[in-house]
C-alpha cells in the first residue's frame, strides 16, 4: 500500500536505520489538530507526533514520510520524519515558518476565471512554488465563466514565466485531461490558492466522486469559504496523489530569494543588458530596465510586483542574519539620531 503513496527504493535506505530498532514507514496524508493519518502496507492509521520530535521542531507535515512506532491500541507515534525532497512553504502571521506539502513533484497554482485574474498573487505564489523544488503549473480554473480566456491565458502566461499555464473547467471537462496526464502514478501535487478558487470541485471531479466538501462563493466580492479545513493527500484512480489545502488569501513568501529570480528571469535578463552591474533602475543612462518599461515591453505592475517581493526577501534575510541585522539596527538608530538633532536645530532656530 505505502508504494502506491509514493514509497521507493531511495526512501527505503534512508529508513533502514529506524527499521533497525522496530519503527515501521508511513507517509502522513492529513493532519488534524493534534493528530496525523498515516498511510501504512498495514493500511491507514491514526497517529500523533512524539514528544522529542515536536521539541526539535521537525513537526510532520501533510506529504512527509515519517518512522512510526506501532501501538497495538490507541494511535501509533510518529518517532522521526525522513528527509524531504522538496518542500512548499509559507510563514505564518508569527513569522514562523509553516509547511504547506512535503515532498511534492508538482505545484498547481489555482487561478479562478469567474472574476479578474490577480497576477499579482499568482507571482507570489509562483515565487514560492520556485522555491520549493517542485515544478509549478498555473491552472486557470472556471475558464467556462471567463468573458476572454485568451487574454486571460496571454496574461497569466507572461506572469508565469517558465511554468505551464492549463485553462480547465469542472463543469465542461474542459483541460482536464491535461492535468491528469501529469499525475503518473506515484507523482504527488499540491493545489495551493485561494478560498472559492475551485480546488475542492477539482479535486472531486479528478477523484471521480465528492471527497471534498464543496462551498458557494459570496456573490458580493467573489470570495469563497474555506470548505477545505485541513490539508489532505488524496490517492486517485489513475495512480496520482493530490494534495488539496485550505484556501490562501495571502501568501507570506518564506526563504524564497532564489524563487523571486525563477519567477521574475525576464527581469533579471534585462538587468544584464544595463550599463553598470550594480544599476538601480532609478535614473541611470542606458538602464535597460527602464527603456523596457518605458516602451511598455515590461509591465509597470510586473516590475512593482517584483520590487515589493525582493523587498520582502531583503528584510526576511536581515531578521535571520544576525550581523546584518546588527548593521541595519545601528543603521537605523543613526538615523533616528540625525533626525532628533536635525529637529532639535530647528526648533532652536525658531
Amino acid at each position: 500500500m505505502l508504494e502506491d503513496y509514493g514509497w521507493s527504493s531511495k526512501l527505503q535506505d534512508a529508513f533502514a536505520p529506524h527499521a533497525a530498532v522496530g519503527l515501521v514507514p508511513g507517509r502522513v496524508i492529513a493532519q488534524h489538530r493534534g493528530a496525523y493519518d498515516l498511510a501504512t502496507d498495514a493500511g491507514e492509521r491514526r497517529a500523533e507526533a512524539g514528544g522529542r520530535l515536536l521539541a526539535s521542531g521537525e513537526a510532520p507535515a501533510v506529504g512527509d514520510f515519517v518512522a512510526a512506532e506501532g501501538a497495538s491500541d490507541g494511535p501509533a507515534i510518529i518517532r522521526a520524519v525522513l528527509p524531504r525532497r522538496t518542500a512548499f512553504t509559507r510563514l505564518s502571521p508569527e513569522g514562523r515558518q509553516q509547511v504547506v506539502a512535503a515532498n511534492v513533484d508538482i505545484a498547481f497554482l489555482i487561478a479562478p476565471l469567474e472574476r479578474a485574474l490577480n497576477l499579482r498573487r499568482l507571482e507570489r505564489y509562483l515565487v514560492q512554488a520556485w522555491a520549493s523544488g517542485a515544478e509549478p503549473v498555473v491552472l486557470l480554473t472556471k475558464a467556462d465563466l471567463s468573458p476572454d480566456l485568451d487574454e486571460a491565458m496571454r496574461q497569466a502566461s507572461r506572469s508565469a514565466i517558465g511554468a505551464s499555464v492549463l485553462a480547465v473547467s469542472a463543469i465542461d471537462g474542459g483541460g482536464l485531461e491535461l492535468v491528469r496526464g501529469r499525475l503518473a502514478p506515484g507523482v504527488t501535487a499540491v493545489m495551493v490558492g485561494p478560498s472559492g478558487a475551485g480546488k475542492s470541485t477539482l479535486a472531486n471531479t479528478l477523484m471521480g466522486e465528492a471527497r471534498m466538501t464543496v462551498g458557494a462563493v459570496r456573490a458580493d466580492d467573489a470570495r469563497g469559504r474555506h470548505t477545505t479545513s485541513h490539508r489532505q493527500l488524496l490517492l486517485l484512480p489513475g495512480g496520482g496523489l493530490l494534495l488539496d489545502t485550505p484556501g490562501m488569501r495571502e501568501l507570506a513568501i518564506d526563504g524564497a530569494g532564489e524563487g523571486v529570480t525563477a519567477a521574475f528571469d525576464d527581469i533579471e535578463l534585462l538587468a544584464r543588458d544595463c550599463r553598470f552591474s550594480d544599476c538601480s533602475h532609478k535614473g541611470e543612462p542606458d538602464c535597460a530596465v527602464r527603456a523596457a518599461l518605458e516602451s511598455g515591453a515590461l509591465d509597470e505592475g510586473r516590475w512593482r510586483s517584483f520590487q515589493k517581493l525582493s523587498r520582502e526577501m531583503a528584510h526576511q534575510a536581515a531578521q535571520e542574519d544576525p550581523l546584518l541585522r546588527e548593521h541595519n539596527r545601528k543603521r537605523w538608530v543613526a538615523i533616528h539620531k540625525a533626525n532628533r538633532a536635525r529637529y532639535k536645530a530647528r526648533d532652536a532656530e525658531w
